[in-house]
């Protein structure tokens, strides 16, 4: 095999590398975009103020539980990876102890639950208003 052969074949291996790190990245999100009514066909919606402030109706945080209703306070999170989140804060409802849960960013557009980082999606939101 020849050197420039050997130094293609880095050449494709690094770009291809890249190319599976950049699509693994979300959207760019504009937190002050993400006021408004999230729902989906099970009937879940979660509504995310401009003051800082949420409800949530009939929303699945974890596989397998049944919908819960709950309420407070919201905070746009950018750990600096690509998952990216909305923390809620909760003051009121039916989450028992807990007193905050992640809600994923997907993009500008679509939140989701996911009970485990590595697992799958538990509730997907999308954006009506």
């Amino acid at each position: 095999m020849t050197r420039e052969r050997t130094s293609e074949r880095w050449l494709f291996a690094v770009l291809a590398a890249s190319a599976v790190l950049v699509s693994g990245c979300s959207a760019e999100v504009d937190p002050e975009k993400l006021p408004g009514v999230y729902r989906n066909d099970d009937g879940g919606q979660i509504e995310l103020s401009a003051e800082g402030t949420f409800s949530a109706t009939g929303v699945t945080t974890s596989e397998g539980a049944d919908p819960v209703d709950f309420s407070g306070s919201w905070e746009y999170e950018d750990p600096g990876t690509k998952n990216d989140f909305v923390y809620l804060g909760v003051e009121d409802g039916g989450l028992g102890t807990t007193g905050g849960i992640q809600l994923y960013v997907d993009d500008q557009d679509t939140l989701y639950f996911r009970s485990d980082p590595d697992g799958p999606i538990t509730q997907e939101l999308d954006k009506t208003s």
